[in-house]
């Protein structure tokens, strides 16, 4: 798995995409919380627990999820690292405290340095 180009790119993208996901879903968050308010406002009854519920749940279901794709990107690109025999071992350390502080920024940079731009090598 750690030597597929798919997974590789995957793995570096995917952070990146479900970033700007999970703001465009903030965002309709708000939007669907002012709404919720207006007619909770207009009903002149306070929401139920059940109500506010269904309005803040697809959020929390979408951090959940971005949380778990970033976690197993960063284990993802760890591996890769620590068995990629053609990095020296400065160069490894480098990366993976640059994967530990920067995360997804930096496996893309990985991914976009020493996966693509070294496609003649293999890694034993």
């Amino acid at each position: 798995m750690l030597h597929s180009k798919f997974w590789q790119a995957f793995f570096a993208i995917a952070p990146l995409i479900a970033l700007f996901a999970m703001l465009g879903g903030y965002f309709y968050f708000i939007y669907d919380l002012i709404g919720s308010a207006e007619v909770w406002e207009a009903s002149g009854s306070e929401p139920t627990a059940r109500e506010v519920l269904a309005t803040i749940s697809p959020f929390f279901i979408a951090i959940l999820l971005v949380a778990l794709l970033s976690i197993s990107s960063l284990v993802f690109y760890l591996a890769h690292a620590i068995q990629n025999t053609n990095l020296k071992s400065d160069m490894r350390i480098i990366y993976i405290v640059l994967f530990v502080i920067f995360g997804g920024i930096s496996q893309l940079v990985y991914w976009l340095v020493e996966c693509q731009g070294k496609k003649g090598q293999t890694i034993e």
